[in-house]
């Protein structure tokens, strides 16, 4: 068995074909052993990415994108999530909700794991025909305390992550008025990546690990979440079971898992807004920075 260690930015529901490509035996199919530390500060990931502790970071493709050409090469080979696993909360109820009530709006959304909410939420804003800089944010501070501050009058809007939002809506606290793993798109939000590029042995190793994540994605999809009810509740804990039942079949049905192959229109589309909060100076092309070879066997979408 070789060993495979993933340094990943979170430990989410979008990630479960992972867990539980692990669980069900299918990395150890491929003869790997697959494990897993969840650093934080969440940029720890590139430490130990960069000290081999790491075979790959699971996190945002923004980071990548930001240091190509700048610094360290790290190349994106997979995706696990293809959709982003927000909402947005606002006071009045969705039928109410419309995205041209925005301007002259203040939307609080958390700021302290990484970039890629506000990049998410300004490029739907612009793609709505809205100019983000018409809208005030509060986007500095962790999620769990915007949470609170929005119960208590702060803002009008709040985006979390959809299982807190769900959490939030039943709670009495607000209403999930854009539920974005169903309205919000496909972008590749949630990828692995290395360090450099792989030689014949590193790539060997990866291609096998993307066919163990994709059987995980054929299990879940072919599988309604009740089956697996005692797992999800042991791989969160802190979640309501009922409500993460819930969770993974909204995202089984609305394409959160397809495929570990990173899809070129999303990427397009992600690179926009990546660029759009001038992370980068203009959008990447996929073949500048994406690595195809590990999901070149993959079947097709």
């Amino acid at each position: 068995m070789q060993k495979f260690h993933v340094s990943a930015t979170g430990h989410s529901v979008n990630y479960l074909p992972e867990y539980v490509a692990n669980w069900q035996g299918f990395f150890a199919d491929q003869g790997l052993t697959v494990s897993v530390t969840v650093p934080k500060p969440w940029d720890l990931v590139l430490d130990e990415l960069g000290s081999g502790q790491a075979d790959a970071v699971l996190g945002g493709i923004w980071v990548p994108s930001m240091h190509l050409g700048r610094s360290v090469r790290y190349t994106p080979f997979a995706q696990v999530a293809a959709r982003a696993p927000l909402a947005i909360v606002g006071r009045e109820t969705a039928d109410d909700f419309e995205w041209a009530k925005l301007p002259g709006k203040v939307i609080s959304m958390k700021g302290s794991n990484g970039a890629s909410v506000g990049l998410f939420i300004k490029l739907l804003l612009r793609e709505n025909g809205i100019d983000p800089a018409s809208v005030g944010f509060v986007q500095d501070l962790d999620g769990l305390m915007l949470s609170r501050l929005f119960v208590g009058g702060m803002g009008d809007y709040l985006v979390i992550d959809y299982p807190s939002a769900l959490a939030l809506e039943a709670s009495g606290g607000g209403h999930v008025v854009a539920p974005l793993p169903i309205t919000g798109g496909n972008v590749p939000w949630s990828v692995y990546y290395s360090e450099g590029e792989s030689d014949a042995g590193r790539l060997d190793i990866q291609k096998r690990f993307v066919l163990a994540l994709e059987h995980g994605m054929n299990w879940i999809l072919e599988r309604e979440a009740e089956h697996y009810r005692d797992f999800l509740a042991s791989t969160f804990p802190h979640a309501d079971p009922d409500l993460l039942v819930g969770v993974v079949d909204t995202y089984r049905a609305n394409g959160m898992w397809t495929t570990p192959r990173i899809d070129e229109t999303a990427y397009d589309r992600w690179q926009r807004g990546i660029a759009d909060g001038h992370l980068i100076e203009a959008p990447i092309g996929y073949r500048d920075i994406i690595d195809p070879r590990p999901t070149s066997t993959l079947a097709p979408a």
